[in-house]
């Protein structure tokens, strides 16, 4: 009776919990919208929004480049698209730039229910996850995105050749990315709307970022005794399988860019058998040193 009685005195109420959890909100909400404002901070003539989206952009321009247009140009078709568009890129890279500040105070939210081996053992995954997303985006913006662009866009280029062998259409001008259709001068241009170009930009982002959090999660599971390193080994034909349905849906239908999806998220998943096995040697070690793991039998077991 004394024991429970501890427990109740021990235990916030319900009020005082739910107080935190506002009081965290709110701060992360502040954070947001402070990263949010900081987007719209005016640099050289534009805000820092507008020099985002031209960096997001820059594998769409450089294609175009390629194809023959010396100055690429997108375009938006209502006023308010635009506006949106930056208030899209704000909340994606506010978001981004509250990040610490988020994971802070969840952090401080979670913490104080934790044993001191739970904390120490969650830590390094909440700083892992943001740099694991920084560079699945990293690749997706510099390997994937202009890979993508190419073969959408090079269809352009491709039509033109053929149609300049058969002699159907006369000779391009140098100034524009133009499919020829007949000898009528049909033609069929390039004119990128802002928004769209943006969302596929973000997509692959997104996509990759969340792949490489693979290892993290699998870690984090394995730490936590939810997988092992054997099973998953044992379900490798399986994970292919989902891993080419995964690069068929968040891919565009060029099978480059889904076999490098592919390469990348099959060699994340052996990444992540090898650190579950690390954890496991990691636990089994100290189960050992505190007498708690006996190899005979383990011997007896196998057996």
């Amino acid at each position: 009776m004394a024991q429970s009685d501890n427990i109740d005195d021990s235990s916030a109420p319900l009020i005082e919990h739910l107080a935190e959890l506002r009081t965290r909100l709110i701060r992360s909400v502040v954070a947001l919208l402070i990263g949010v404002c900081l987007c719209f901070i005016p640099i050289q003539g534009q805000f820092i929004a507008e020099h985002i989206l031209e960096f997001l952009l820059a594998p769409i321009a450089e294609t175009l480049r390629q194809l023959g247009d010396p100055s690429p140009t997108l375009q938006y078709t209502s006023p308010q698209e635009y506006l949106f568009t930056l208030f899209r890129i704000s909340m994606v890279f506010g978001f981004a730039l509250a990040f610490p500040v988020i994971a802070h105070q969840m952090w401080r939210f979670v913490a104080p229910g934790l044993y001191r081996s739970e904390k120490s053992a969650f830590l390094p995954f909440l700083i892992a996850s943001p740099v694991m997303f920084f560079l699945g985006a990293t690749f997706a913006h510099f390997v994937v995105t202009p890979l993508a662009m190419a073969f959408f866009l090079g269809f352009a280029d491709v039509s033109s050749i053929f149609a300049g062998l058969l002699g159907q259409v006369p000779a391009l001008p140098a100034d524009a990315a133009l499919v020829p259709e007949s000898q009528e001068g049909v033609r069929i241009t390039f004119f990128g709307k802002v928004n769209e170009s943006l969302g596929i930009t973000l997509v692959f982002i997104m996509a990759f970022g969340l792949c490489f959090q693979l290892p993290v999660l699998l870690t984090l599971m394995g730490k936590a005794g939810l997988v092992s390193a054997e099973g998953l080994g044992n379900v490798r034909k399986y994970a292919m399988v989902g891993i080419l349905v995964l690069a068929a849906l968040v891919t565009p239908p060029d099978v480059v860019t889904q076999l490098i999806l592919f390469t990348v998220v099959y060699g994340l998943y052996e990444v992540s058998i090898f650190l579950v096995r690390r954890v496991e040697k990691s636990r089994e070690q100290r189960l050992r040193e505190d007498g708690f793991y006996d190899d005979e039998d383990e011997e007896d077991l196998a057996h």
